[in-house]
């Protein structure tokens, strides 16, 4: 006898049908409207959509462009710099302070601006210098040098030019332009903050200096730049006094270019006249025993305590002299490994380091694997206006040895009061 099975019912071949359907449509539907949105024309995109799209993408953006701006603006100022060292009297005054000034401060802050001004022109600004002492009569001739060598300073490639708005357009522009750095800063929005020349004394007598340039974001710096065009090309050649002497206006020889973009590591390139260098990778060195650091402090003693530095090492049982440089140049060279720690130490209870001063070479360490601090162990806070008056010296240093360099600077100065 045959058996005949029970036909489906319609019920039953609805429920899998839905079933069906349900575990099909979540895949399918995102994949329909990305059809539709290929096969019709733009118009008929609905326009809530294509503004949701916009926000998204401007909320997750990798800062690229700031990169590649900040990359080019700090390469020409740097040409700046070299041309004014190289073919200048080095056209001293004095500010308030009592710091020099070159025309090379002045020209470099005209170019880096100009570039911010035209690729972000919402942006704040927070730089070293002004122009009053460049206007009037008492201000023409330095003025006229330094227009001088602002319309001249091209990089050798007609695309980076463009991306960075070509040349400044007269004089009177010139003077408009470099008073845009008068920001006050904070935490909100986002602010640059340049150093046309970090390291003013290193750059007259022909030792280290950095043109540096910063992106700060509610506070937060997300993008650094440091071009350092008397250190050496190569991350590989030990820190020591007298480095980058042999550095030229040869290509190969003509210094070196850090940047970092938060989350996204370090790098260094070689300086050129032209485009962009190839970039790679950067790393704190390995450092198992401090007693084996490298450190590097500032050459003017009205900048950080030497005297305290040597008690500190001392402590620490490095027997090897501290290598004694100018400007952020420091940051970017124990971000690459060819020293290890940075000692920077309070001269006075009421000194104030400056927010630009900090702000790139902080980010290129940190991003490098390393730690920086002040001198009690706290992050330095950039949002609190032009300065950072909540910390008090700067201490840079690896991860796996920072809280002991921490214990001995506490100790040391500790003991002083």
């Amino acid at each position: 006898m045959v058996t005949w099975k029970r036909p489906l019912t319609l019920t039953a071949l609805t429920v899998s049908l839905l079933v069906l359907a349900a575990s099909v449509l979540p895949t399918l539907l995102p994949r329909l409207r990305l059809l539709s949105q290929h096969l019709l024309p733009s118009a008929a995109i609905p326009v809530a959509v294509t503004r949701q799209h916009s926000t998204s993408t401007m909320a997750s953006t990798s800062y690229d462009h700031e990169l590649h701006v900040a990359l080019l603006a700090v390469q020409r100022a740097t040409l700046l710099t070299k041309s004014v060292f190289h073919n200048h009297a080095k056209g001293t005054l004095n500010k308030s302070d009592a710091s020099p000034v070159t025309i090379g401060d002045f020209g470099a802050q005209a170019l880096i601006i100009s570039a911010l001004q035209h690729n972000f022109p919402n942006d704040e600004i927070v730089a070293e210098e002004e122009a009053k002492d460049l206007r009037g009569d008492s201000g023409k001739e330095v003025r006229e040098t330094v227009w001088n060598l602002v319309r001249h300073t091209q990089l050798g490639d007609g695309k980076a030019e463009e991306v960075l708005g070509g040349s400044v357009k007269s004089a009177d522009a010139m003077l408009d332009i470099i008073d845009k750095g008068d920001s006050q800063g904070g935490g909100k929005g986002r602010i640059w903050a340049i150093d046309p020349i970090d390291g003013t004394k290193g750059f007259l007598r022909g030792g280290q200096y950095a043109v540096c340039l910063a992106l700060m974001v509610d506070g937060d710096v997300k993008v650094g730049v440091l071009g350092c065009p008397n250190l050496p090309v190569s991350d590989s050649e030990p820190l020591k006094e007298g480095i980058g002497k042999d550095a030229s206006d040869e290509e190969g020889k003509f210094g070196v270019l850090f940047s970092a973009v938060e989350g996204q590591g370090a790098r260094s390139r070689g300086l050129s006249k032209s485009g962009l260098q190839q970039a790679h990778e950067i790393h704190m060195k390995p450092l198992e025993n401090v007693a084996d650091a490298t450190f590097c402090e500032s050459v003017e003693a009205g900048h950080s305590s030497q005297g305290d530095a040597a008690a500190i090492a001392s402590k620490l049982g490095i027997t090897k002299s501290s290598v004694r440089m100018d400007s952020q140049a420091k940051y970017g060279s124990i971000a690459r490994g060819a020293g290890d720690l940075y000692l920077r130490l309070p001269v006075r209870k009421d000194y104030v380091e400056k927010i630009w001063d900090h702000a790139a070479g902080d980010l290129i360490v940190r991003e490098a694997g390393g730690m920086v601090t002040d001198v009690e162990g706290n992050r330095l806070n950039f949002k609190l206006g032009r300065t950072l008056k909540e910390n008090k010296g700067v201490i840079a240093a690896p991860k796996n040895v920072h809280s002991k360099v921490i214990e001995a600077v506490k100790e040391v100065l500790g003991a002083k009061q």
